[in-house]
C-alpha cells in the first residue's frame, strides 16, 4: 500500500501481488493496535479481540454488515483520541455517511491524502478500511512516541562452520600437495608402498568427515518453493480424487431424494386436491361472513353510540324532575311565606300605632293652633278665668 495515500488511478500500475497486499497491511495494523492496547477499547464495548484479516474483504466478515462498520468507526474514533484529536465516539444510530465524513476530515488533519470516495468505507472492509486505520495507528503510534520498524533478522553463519571450512581447505591442499609428490617418483616406487595401512585407516577416518560436503538449505530459494509448490499441488489433486468421489456419491444421493420429495409431494397433492378444493371454499366463505359480521359490527357500534347518548340525556331529565318534585313537596317555603306574612302583619300593627299617635299629636297641634288665633282675635288676655286653653 503505498504511503502518500495515493488509492485511485494506480491500479494498472500495481503488480499482482497488490491484490494480497491489504492483508499484510491488516497484519501490521493488528500488531500497531497491539501496540497501543486496543485491549482497553474491546472491554469497554464488550467486544472480541480482532482477527488477523478482520478488516479484508469477504471471506472474513462477519455475518452482520452494520456490526463490521461500527466496529470500523469505533476504531477509528478510539485512534484519533489516542493521536490527540479530540473525537466523540460514534453510536450505532448515527448516520453512516456523517461518520465517515468526520473520520476522513481528521485523517486530512493530519497531512493524508485521501482521493477515494467515501463510499468505499461504508462496507466496514477492504482496502481503503485498511489503510485508513493503518494511517490512524501511525498517527497514534508517533502520538505516544512508540516507534514501529520492521524485524532485523541476523544471517545464519556459525564458527564450526567457518572452522569445518578452513579444515577442508587445508585437508584439500594438503592431499593436492601429496598428489603432486607421487607424481614426482618414478613408476617403479610406485608399485611398491611404503605406508603403514593401520596408519592409512585411522588417517581415513580422521579425515572422512571433514571431506564431507554439507548444503544448506536456503528458504529463500526459488526452487525449494516450487519444489513445495509442487508437492502440495500433488497432495491437492489426490485429496481432491477422494473428495470428488465422496462429492459425487452424495450428489447423487441429494438427486435420488429429491426426486423421491417430488414424487411424493405430487402423490399428496394429488390425494388432497378435494380436500384443498373444500379448504378454499370454506375460506371463502369465512371471508363472507366476516364481511358481513364486520358491516353488522359497524352499525352495532353506531346504535350503541346513539343509545349513550339517549341514556345520557335521559339521565339529565330525571335528575332534573327529581330537583323539581323535591322544591315541590318542601314544606320550608309555605313556612317562610307565613313567617313573613305574620311579620308583616305586626310591623302594619305597629305602623298603625304610629300613624294614629302622629294624627294625635297633629290634632293637638291643630287645635292649639285654632285657640291661639281665636285668642287672638278677640285679644282674650291668657289671664282670663274660666277660659279654654
Amino acid at each position: 500500500m503505498a504511503e502518500d495515500g495515493r488509492r485511485g488511478g494506480e491500479e494498472e500500475d500495481r503488480g499482482p501481488g497488490s491484490v494480497h497486499e491489504m492483508f499484510v497491511v491488516m497484519e501490521n495494523l493488528l500488531e500497531k493496535l497491539k501496540m497501543l492496547r486496543y485491549e482497553e477499547l474491546l472491554e469497554r464495548h464488550n467486544m472480541k479481540p480482532l482477527t488477523r484479516h478482520y478488516f479484508v474483504s469477504s471471506p472474513y466478515l462477519v455475518a452482520n454488515p452494520g456490526q463490521q462498520f461500527f466496529m470500523f468507526s469505533v476504531v477509528a474514533a478510539w485512534l484519533l483520541n489516542v493521536a490527540g484529536r479530540s473525537f466523540t465516539e460514534p453510536q450505532e444510530s448515527d448516520e453512516p455517511n456523517a461518520t465517515i465524513s468526520n473520520i476522513l476530515a481528521e485523517l486530512r488533519s493530519f497531512g493524508v491524502r485521501v482521493d477515494f470516495p467515501p463510499s468505499k468505507l461504508k462496507s466496514g472492509s477492504g482496502e481503503y478500511v485498511c489503510y485508513v486505520l493503518d494511517r490512524l495507528a501511525e498517527e497514534a503510534l508517533k502520538k505516544r512516541g512508540v516507534p514501529f520498524k520492521r524485524p532485523s533478522y541476523p544471517t545464519e553463519s556459525t564458527e564450526e562452520e567457518e572452522l569445518q571450512g578452513d579444515e577442508a581447505e587445508l585437508t584439500l591442499s594438503r592431499v593436492e600437495e601429496d598428489l603432486e609428490q607421487e607424481s614426482r617418483l618414478k613408476p617403479e616406487e610406485i608399485l611398491e608402498s611404503t605406508v603403514d595401512a593401520a596408519e592409512w585407516s585411522l588417517e581415513v577416518e580422521r579425515v572422512l568427515p571433514q571431506l564431507k560436503v554439507t548444503i544448506r538449505t536456503d528458504n529463500k530459494d526459488w526452487r525449494i518453493h516450487v519444489d513445495q509448490m509442487h508437492q502440495h499441488r500433488d497432495g491437492i489433486n489426490s485429496s481432491l480424487q477422494d473428495a470428488k468421489g465422496h462429492l459425487d456419491k452424495l450428489q447423487e444421493d441429494i438427486s435420488k431424494t429429491l426426486e423421491k420429495v417430488s414424487s411424493r409431494e405430487k402423490y399428496i397433492n394429488n390425494q388432497l386436491e378435494g380436500l384443498i378444493q373444500q379448504y378454499r371454499s370454506a375460506q371463502a366463505q369465512l371471508r363472507e361472513v366476516k364481511e358481513r359480521y364486520q358491516q353488522a359490527s359497524g352499525g352495532v357500534t353506531e346504535r350503541t353510540r346513539v343509545l349513550a347518548e339517549i341514556s345520557e340525556e335521559l339521565e339529565k331529565v330525571k335528575q332534573e324532575m327529581e330537583e323539581r318534585g323535591s322544591s315541590m313537596s318542601d314544606g320550608a317555603p309555605v313556612v317562610r311565606i307565613k313567617q313573613s306574612v305574620t311579620r308583616l302583619r305586626q310591623e302594619t300593627q305597629q305602623m298603625e300605632v304610629r300613624m294614629g299617635v302622629v294624627e294625635h299629636s297633629l290634632l293637638q297641634a291643630k287645635l292649639k293652633e285654632k285657640s291661639n288665633m281665636t285668642r287672638d282675635m278677640h285679644h282674650v288676655p291668657d289671664s282670663v278665668p274660666g277660659h279654654f286653653s
